[in-house]
């Protein structure tokens, strides 16, 4: 990723219940190049230019479907990989990070419509938001008009669930140990009541989650070098056999935990998730 300058810039205080940070991408070679993202559970919106024009070329999935954003796009928390294709020239890629619940707190969608894609933001409120950003002046500004947009949505009022809320606090403090009976034991709720609440506000299904997160998990132990066997670390985060851990890890990666093993260091990790060039 050494073509690549990453940032990260924290959110407002105001916001810091429903967005983890804003990340700002810049590409300085002329030529093309491919980004491969591995999916890590979280929505966010992405604006993307290479001299006020769309950077983006198309984005392929591991399924083969293929998709020209436009500039300004939404998208959600997804349990695809896929390849991002950039044109020719420098760029620069704005993103804003969710909390895993934003699109139904802060944006007031429910989050089951954009499980595994991706909208025009025109689509539900922002007429000149692209716009504004492709005229801006700089990076400033358009953290300047992104951060207005969120705020402005924060202030009207979207209901809340708590109870999702505190199953994802659950999830990301015991990734290894927890499963969803835990949560409804824990949570006092029935398994169809919680499925329903959890996809409307999270976009994915609470097996789904726990099985992204997981698989994220199984990323940051391998790099860490600290396992010896690949078992070991399908062991640590509490597989319940070697064949799902191998499930998983092609579902999500694309490749089998072996190769993902070898090429794990040219994996970047923050808050946006997994990716490599």
């Amino acid at each position: 990723m050494s073509s690549m300058k990453f940032t990260m810039l924290p959110a407002p205080e105001i916001l810091k219940n429903d967005v983890e940070c804003f990340r700002i991408a810049e590409y300085t070679r002329e030529k093309g190049v491919a980004i491969k993202v591995s999916p890590n559970g979280v929505p966010g919106i992405v604006f993307h230019q290479n001299n006020g024009r769309s950077a983006l070329e198309q984005i392929i999935t591991h399924s083969g479907r293929t998709s020209c954003p436009p500039p300004l796009f939404l998208y959600g928390p997804g349990i695809e990989p896929s390849v991002m294709h950039y044109k020719s020239g420098s760029s620069t890629t704005m993103q804003v990070i969710f909390k895993p619940h934003a699109l139904k707190t802060l944006l007031g969608i429910n989050a089951s419509r954009l499980s595994n894609g991706w909208t025009d933001l025109h689509a539900f409120w922002a007429e000149d938001l692209e716009s504004q950003l492709l005229e801006a002046k700089n990076e400033q500004e358009r953290m300047t008009f992104l951060t207005s947009f969120l705020v402005a949505k924060f202030k009207q009022a979207k209901p809340r669930d708590p109870l999702v809320e505190e199953s994802l606090r659950l999830i990301h403090n015991h990734i290894g140990s927890l499963h969803v009976k835990d949560l409804l034991d824990s949570l006092h709720i029935s398994e169809r009541q919680f499925e329903r609440r959890f996809a409307q506000t999270v976009g994915l299904s609470p097996q789904v989650y726990l099985r992204v997160k997981r698989f994220n998990e199984a990323i940051r132990l391998i790099k860490t070098r600290r396992f010896e066997r690949l078992t070991d670390v399908a062991c640590a985060i509490n597989f319940s056999d070697q064949s799902h851990f191998i499930r998983d890890i092609k579902a999500f990666s694309g490749m089998t935990p072996t190769s993902l093993s070898q090429k794990v260091d040219d994996f970047y990790h923050d808050q946006a998730g997994y990716s490599s060039v």
